[in-house]
């Protein structure tokens, strides 16, 4: 899930991973993340989180500013990598990562027979109705998205441990093997059939 690691002159000071959609930094004591320290406005910034992945930063009005590579910022979208400057305080976003052993959310890494990291088998979408019926989608990307945006759109996240599905946007709700989708991500299982606006697709995994 994505991160940030904030630090001062190079000493990491906090370790944040981005659950919520909105994730507010500031001096103020009621903010998630906390910098008591005069260059920091009460209410400085907030990460959105959208979907399962991207996730945007927005200055609050701050009296300082927000900077990303010396150029402030009013509101943008991450990049893996990036730093973000506020005052003395630099804080790396990185967009995925795995939370370190003794968090219960940690799935086990996978392990191959000579014990390296196993990599996932291929996924592929299958349409089963329609016009489109017996097209293939590969899942390539970190994340995927599927459907009609305003009607009914799914983020299909890759990660370590599999694939997930999660309802993204839109009125019309997806559903997995019958079950409605929300936007809590839930793990796909090979032959899984997702139902998206009225189309069903076959969920595959190929070695």
């Amino acid at each position: 899930m994505p991160q940030l690691i904030a630090s001062v002159e190079g000493v990491e000071i906090k370790h944040v991973y981005l659950q919520k959609d909105r994730t507010t930094l500031g001096r103020n004591p009621d903010n998630d993340i906390v910098f008591d320290n005069m260059v920091v406005s009460g209410h400085h910034c907030v990460f959105e989180l959208k979907g399962l992945a991207d996730v945007y930063i927005e200055d609050l009005h701050s009296t300082n500013g927000t900077y990303i590579n010396g150029q402030m910022v009013k509101r943008q979208r991450l990049h893996d990598g990036e730093v973000i400057s506020i005052g003395n305080f630099r804080i790396q976003y990185l967009s995925a990562s795995e939370r370190p052993s003794g968090f219960s959310e940690t799935a086990a890494m996978k392990l191959d027979a000579s014990g390296q990291p196993a990599r996932l088998p291929h996924a592929i979408f299958q349409v089963l109705n329609g016009s489109s019926e017996g097209l293939e989608m590969p899942v390539v990307k970190a994340v995927t998205t599927f459907g009609k945006p305003g009607v009914s759109v799914v983020a299909v996240s890759h990660r370590r441990d599999g694939y997930y599905v999660a309802h993204l946007d839109g009125d019309a709700t997806p559903s997995l093997n019958g079950d409605p989708i929300g936007q809590q991500a839930v793990l796909l299982s090979s032959h899984d059939v997702l139902e998206l606006a009225g189309t069903r697709m076959l969920f595959l995994l190929k070695d």
